[in-house]
């Protein structure tokens, strides 16, 4: 049976909730810090630039990812953390594998925004 403290009241509950998971995120996490800013960077470049729709809709995708990657990665660090504070290698595999998934998605955020500038040049 699930404990009642942990149960939402309502919608409004739950997204107070979700804004606290993620505001946790961006105030213990360095490398998010550097990510929304970077995502500041992309929004006034493709204002400046006048990208058009299409282009938005994949930068504004991948930059979303990178930032819901870290969020998640921040998610899986504190349950490993929450159940060991001991070295054990497969709290390092868990850790290890999350930070890799922010580490794709920012590959990935890297290559759409390498394709959108080489087409906007060219």
């Amino acid at each position: 049976m699930q404990d009642e403290r942990l149960k939402n009241k309502n919608f409004i509950d739950s997204w107070k909730k979700a804004f606290s998971g993620i505001w946790y995120s961006i105030k213990t996490q360095r490398n998010l810090k550097v990510q929304l800013v970077i995502a500041l960077v992309v929004i006034i470049c493709a204002i400046y630039f006048k990208l058009d729709i299409i282009e938005c809709m994949f930068l504004s995708f991948a930059t979303m990812l990178v930032i819901i990657t870290e969020v998640m990665n921040t998610a899986v660090e504190e349950a490993v953390n929450l159940t060991t504070d001991k070295f054990h290698p497969t709290a390092k595999i868990a850790k290890d594998v999350a930070a890799g998934a922010v580490v794709l998605a920012s590959l990935n955020a890297v290559i759409i925004a390498i394709f959108i500038v080489i087409k906007n040049i060219f």
